[in-house]
Formats: C-alpha cells, structure tokens, sequence
C-alpha cells in the first residue's frame, strides 16, 4: 500500500474522510474565458453547451479524516481527459443528471484551506493548488455560508439555500490537477449521508482579491445552474497518476 511522508507523519493511500460537509454552485460560464483562465495547463475545456463551460465553486468542512479537520474552498472547471478525442461539445444540459456527470470529471483551478498540514500533503501527494486562506464556514443555519478572505482582502461571500432531498449512492470521480508542470489525475469517491439538490439557489458577492475579478471575468455574479449540499459524507482519495502532455 503506498504511502507518503508529510510533517513526520505517514499518509496512508487511500487518504480516508469519515465525515465531511460541503456546498456547491454550479454555473455555465463562457468556454472561451475558461481556456484563458487554464492557460498554464495542457487540458482542454469540456463544453456542456456550445461555447459552455460549467464553473463549480464548493466549500466543506473535513470533521474527521486522515488529514485532520479543516475548512477548504474549491474553484474547479469542467475539462477534456487529456485521453478523450471526441468532439468538444457534448450535447446539451438536460437536468441534473448531466450536470453531475459532467462534474465526475473536473479541474480543480484553485483550492485553499485554513491549516498548513492539509495544504502540504494536498501538494505533495496529488499536485491540488492549496494555499492557506480565512475560511469562515457558517453550516449551523438553514442558509450555508461561506466568507472566504485571502491576504486579508476578500475573494467571496457564498451562500447557499439547500434544496430538496434526493437518492445519493457512492460516486466515483476524477479530480485533475496542474502543478510544477504535472498533471495529474485522482480518482476519488463519496459516500453521501444526506445529499440536497435545487436549481439555483446561490447568491455571490465577489471582493476584491485577483481571484474575485477572475471569477467575474467568465461572467459572476450571475444565477447558478445548480447547487448541492451533502451532510455526513464519507470520502476516498486515491493515489494520483500522471497524466501524458497534449498540447491544445
């Protein structure tokens, strides 16, 4: 079984998650501003609609897990496998159904949390882009909230309305990556206790941080496509693989 050394502490694969709460809005955003945004990276963007991308920004409490407890927040973009040929648009959006199979497959742009140990081993073992930020995480009221601050300027505020409750089964899905010029791919799983969907159902005030003017260069604030909130989940993450260069 593979492992990794963080701090003087071993990291066990796969990284094991007992109970974990997280909110998501997703949005269609400009493909075109998409690719500007992934320049720095050799995937290519997944377009939902034609010209459509989907943007997803997420926030979770980790309560129990391998890597300790800590609050993350997670900017992704839907992306091409560097293995996948076909044509770039997929066809259209019908429900949420094709929504989260689009998500099954997502980049992760940026990704900070509040607690130096997670950032350190989400670098090393799996190449995410965590860096250390305020997270402020309100998930005690009906309204999920998230205040998220970075250098002492704010990036977001996020909140979320949960919807209604649907069937939820463990769901394997590919996280990819970019960093010191690697791109990985990392197969992760989640369990869901509770899962709540709706359409719409977010509202975002973007700051003044860089990270907050690129968000509103592919088009936020605007109406989200589709938010989901999950309680009690358990989660995988698996030893990430390397993934071949193909330049668009």
């Amino acid at each position: 079984m593979a492992s990794h050394h963080i701090q003087g502490r071993t990291v066990a694969m796969p990284v094991e998650i007992r109970d974990a709460t997280a909110c998501a809005a997703t949005y269609l955003v400009r493909a075109d501003a998409v690719r500007a945004v992934l320049a720095y990276c050799d995937l290519d963007v997944a377009e939902v609609l034609p010209g459509k991308a989907l943007c997803t920004l997420a926030f979770i409490r980790y309560d129990e897990g391998d890597l300790g407890s800590y609050n993350e927040f997670g900017v992704a973009f839907s992306v091409r496998p560097p293995d996948d040929r076909r044509r770039r648009t997929r066809g259209p959006v019908s429900g949420l159904r094709d929504v989260l199979a689009a998500v099954s497959g997502m980049f992760v742009h940026w990704l900070p949390v509040d607690q130096r140990f997670t950032m350190e081993a989400g670098r090393a073992i799996w190449g995410f882009p965590k860096e250390l930020a305020q997270i402020d995480l309100r998930l005690s009221s009906p309204y999920k909230r998230c205040l998220l601050r970075k250098d002492d300027r704010l990036v977001l505020d996020l909140l979320i309305r949960p919807g209604v409750p649907v069937v939820a089964a463990r769901t394997p899905m590919d996280a990819y990556s970019h960093l010191d010029g690697v791109t990985r791919r990392t197969r992760w799983h989640i369990r869901p206790h509770a899962l709540r969907t709706r359409p719409g159902g977010a509202l975002v005030r973007l700051g003044n941080h860089p990270i907050a003017k690129e968000l509103s260069e592919l088009g936020l604030p605007k109406r989200a496509l589709a938010t989901v909130t999950v309680s009690g989940a358990a989660l995988s993450f698996e030893e990430p693989r390397s993934m071949p260069c193909h330049r668009r």
